[in-house]
Formats: structure tokens, sequence, C-alpha cells
């Protein structure tokens, strides 16, 4: 646990809360207090949990300050993530808990007993997640309890679920309440949101993006793979918590956006030299590759799209165009190469060109030994030519 003088600076005292996700940087903070007259303010807790409170009391609030807020029952303890005129855009995208039509209060600045109360109920946070997996297992609960969270007056606590279908855990809410004697809340979450909480390292070699920045999630399809043209391989397109990964979703609107204009792929192009079939394309750079119905794949034509949309044209005019393939070499040299050949590595006779280097002559060492010349001058008289 951090000492109070760190918690009071805003830094959580849980270690893998991922209570830095629902940080906001506040773009309006440069407008005068005078222009600022929203008393609404927003506080973070565990789990990307926060919510929106009135500052009824008028209280000095910035961001990092730890509160007693409205709970039900009792109080909560958070920490303020985020004050001034952008809370009321914040309100308009995510929703609030209202009691009788009207937002919870914030009571007070936390006190030195408010912290020590909280800090112990975080304490008993792991200890009674284990012991809630042991009931469960044995009331035969087919769910995975992944967490607990207290709140900051020891009176309540949420339960934090994984389950694949739906369960009925009446009988695990009161075996829970009277043996922690709490008042239980239990909420179900789902895959990214486990492995959001866990972590761990993506395919990209960056750490996973639900556990670092991602709040709030939005569904992802395999839609999204196929507007980008993806292969549609379960075993690529699946993250870590088994479900698509929710990086399919950052780059599908500027896909979209620049398929606006495309013309349809699956019509064949019809010329005098024979018909083309579609097989990729360069979203980004507007190109459409054909290739003939009867030659290899490998033989590809690179087309601007609108050089596609004149040909679509003029074949539902009963028209075929004949400089199909000139132009497709065309375009291809100069839109679907990006090589560039600049110290002429790709010349056919670059080992033709003479050399000038002259190759030295290796010269035989002398014998600096004469006793070894001498030797050898016996041995050739030692062995006279046989008559």
């Amino acid at each position: 646990m951090e000492n109070l003088d760190a918690i009071e600076r805003g830094i959580c005292s849980h270690t893998t809360c991922g209570c830095d996700k629902l940080h906001v940087t506040d773009w309006m903070k440069d407008i005068p207090e005078g222009m600022n007259e929203s008393n609404i303010v927003e506080v973070r807790f565990k789990n990307t949990r926060k919510d929106y409170y009135r500052n009824v009391n008028q209280l000095k609030l910035q961001s990092g300050d730890l509160v007693a807020v409205e709970a039900s029952p009792g109080h909560d303890i958070g920490i303020v993530s985020l004050t001034g005129e952008l809370v009321a855009h914040q309100l308009r995208k995510y929703r609030a808990t209202m009691v009788n039509g009207e937002l919870r209060k914030v009571y007070r600045h936390a006190r030195s007993m408010d912290i020590e109360k909280w800090k112990e109920a975080i304490s008993l946070e792991y200890e009674t997640m284990l012991q809630s997996r042991q009931i469960a297992a044995s009331l035969n609960l087919d769910m995975k309890i992944g967490d607990v969270e207290y709140q900051g007056d020891r009176t309540k606590a949420i339960f934090y679920y994984i389950a694949d279908g739906r369960v009925d855990f009446r009988q695990l809410i009161k075996v829970l309440a009277d043996t922690f004697r709490i008042r239980v809340e239990m909420k179900q979450i789902g895959a990214r949101q486990e492995a959001g909480r866990i972590g761990g390292i993506g395919p990209c070699g960056r750490e996973l993006c639900c556990s670092t920045w991602i709040c709030s999630f939005v569904s992802v399809t395999t839609n999204a793979a196929r507007y980008q043209e993806i292969s549609l391989n379960p075993q690529k397109l699946a993250g870590q918590c088994g479900k698509l990964k929710c990086c399919l979703n950052f780059e599908v609107d500027s896909y979209l956006d620049a398929q606006q204009n495309f013309p349809p792929h699956n019509i064949p192009l019809e010329t005098e030299f024979g018909t083309y079939q579609f097989l990729k394309s360069d979203i980004f750079k507007g190109i459409y590759w054909y290739s003939k119905i009867d030659d290899a794949p490998s033989a590809l034509v690179a087309l601007p799209v609108e050089t596609v949309k004149k040909i679509q044209r003029m074949n539902r005019s009963g028209k075929k165009p004949e400089k199909l393939i000139s132009e497709g070499k065309e375009n291809s040299q100069n839109a679907g190469d990006t090589f560039l050949n600049v110290v002429g590595q790709e010349d056919i006779n670059r080992f033709n060109k003479p050399q000038n280097k002259q190759r030295k002559k290796k010269r035989r060492k002398p014998n600096r030994n004469p006793n070894a010349n001498q030797a050898q001058g016996r041995s050739r008289n030692r062995n006279p030519r046989k008559q």
C-alpha cells in the first residue's frame, strides 16, 4: 500500500485496477473561472468505473482529490478525474447514475479516517475473491469471479464475474452476504474486460489496448476485416481474449471513406483481347488488379479506379476497349511499382562492365632457414637414379 501522501496526490492504491485508463485531457481548462459555472465533477473508481456527481457544497475540487461521495447505501471513496466545463460534454457521451432524477452528491474531502477504512477494504479484496470462487465452485455454478471491489465504507462489495451463459446466482448472493456480512452486487463483464483486467502483450509487440486506454468496448464484426480486405483467418483475427481484435475498428472508417466512389469489383472487364477478372485492390492508391481468365494469376494488370469505371460503362453499352493491357502496363509502372532503382542494382548488364582492378601476383616467400636447403640437397643425392 502506498502512503497517505501518495494517495492524496491522486495516485490510486490499486496496482492492477486500470484506473489510469480513465484519464481525460481537459482541453477546456484555459476557460476563465467566471465563465465556468458547472458544479458537476467526474469521479473514478476501480475497474474502469466512473460516475458523475454534483458538488452541492461548493468545494474547491481539482483532479486528483480524494472525495467521499454518495452511494447506495452509505458513502464511497473515489478520485476526482475531471472538473470544469468539459464534464458537461462528457455527460453527453456516458450515462450517469441518477437518484430520483438527480445526480448523486459529493459529501466532502476524504478524511484520514475515511482513507484508513478505504485502505482496509482494499486489502480484503483479494482474499474475498478467492473465497468467493470457492463458494461458487461448491454451488456448481458455471461462472468465474474475476475481481471484487469494496465500497469505501466496507458496507458493500461489487463482484465482477464472467460467464458464457445465464447463471442463477440467487443462492450465491445469500451465501456471500452471510459469509462477509456485506451487501452484494453482481456485475457481469465480457471477455474483453477480463483481458483488460489481466493485461498482456499483443501480437504487435505492445501492451494490450484494453489494458492501457480502452474503457468502453464496441462490438467488432467480421465486416471490419472484409472492408479492409484482411484474410478471414480466425487465428490471426482473434485476440488473447478469444474475440475479434479491437484494433480492427481503428481504421475501418478510413477504408469506408476511401471506397465510397469505387466501382464494383465483381464485374469482369470485357476486351477484344479477352476477359479479365478482379483479384485484389490497393484502396488508398485507388488501384484495381486484374488478370486474364485463361492466364496465370501472376500476370496482373493494374488499373486506376477511374479507368475501371470507364471500361465498365463501355461494356454496358456493348463496346470493348482495345488498349487495356497497354494502359495497364503504363499504370502498373507509374502507380503499382514503388521500388526505385537508385544504385543500378536492377541493371542486367551490371556484371558485364570491365573491372579496372589489377590482380596482384603472389610472390613466394624466401626460405630464411639455410639448413633446410642443405638437408633437402643431401636427400636428393642419397637417391641416385638407377641405371
